[in-house]
């Protein structure tokens, strides 16, 4: 993807960078890629189900970064982010690398002012992934989600009947599917999915759950 000067677009050209790494470590489990980068609507229904009839994980991978790379800056942009997020590096523990990349040196230098409120921030920045969910506590409450799912998902976490069904679709296991439907939610809210967060919301909702369900939020 290029500018109208003819250079790179800004974003794309650290992805395409590191294409090659990347396919090697998001090949370990690149349904989990394909699905975190469907839901957060990096691909159309159409394109999901082509990549995911894919039989090489490889491919998959490299499927997903170009179909990402071409439609340029601001997507490119979401993938890296996307990539850098808790639950990713809790799966890929190898993209760690993306925190050591370097900044583009042709991009603006921050002013003293803004490095000093960066550094700032850092503590709660810190505080607010500590605070995220986890997998662990996800799965945990899964177990305790009947048939209802469906009407959770759609009612209390405002998913959609279509990301619900791919999620059926793709998972045999109940429990399984329900996890894939909090993790759907969890990778939507970014920052905002703590556990806290979670508790709150299903409190709220007209679904019944066991009262030592939410206690796996605490």
């Amino acid at each position: 993807m290029r500018d109208m000067e003819g250079q790179p677009a800004e974003g794309s050209v650290p992805l395409q960078q590191l294409k090659t790494k990347l396919i090697d470590i998001l090949s370990a489990d690149s349904d989990y890629l394909l699905q975190h980068a469907h839901s957060c609507g990096l691909l159309n229904m159409r394109k999901y189900n082509s990549i995911k009839a894919m039989n090489d994980p490889s491919e998959k991978v490299c499927e997903v970064l170009d179909c990402v790379i071409q439609k340029g800056e601001a997507s490119s942009r979401k993938m890296l982010k996307i990539l850098r997020e808790a639950d990713m590096l809790e799966t890929f523990p190898k993209l760690r690398i993306l925190r050591n990349l370097r900044k583009n040196p042709r991009g603006p230098r921050k002013s003293k002012r803004r490095n000093e409120e960066c550094e700032e921030n850092v503590p709660n920045e810190k505080l607010k992934r500590e605070e995220l969910v986890t997998e662990r506590q996800l799965m945990l409450l899964a177990q305790y989600v009947g048939h209802s799912w469906k009407q959770l998902g759609i009612l209390a976490l405002g998913l959609s009947n279509v990301q619900l069904d791919q999620v059926e679709e793709d998972k045999r296991c109940h429990v399984d599917r329900v996890f894939a439907m909090l993790c759907i939610w969890r990778m939507r809210e970014g920052r905002q999915a703590t556990a806290a967060h979670l508790h709150r919301v299903l409190s709220q909702s007209n679904i019944s759950l066991p009262p030592e369900s939410l206690d796996v939020l605490s």
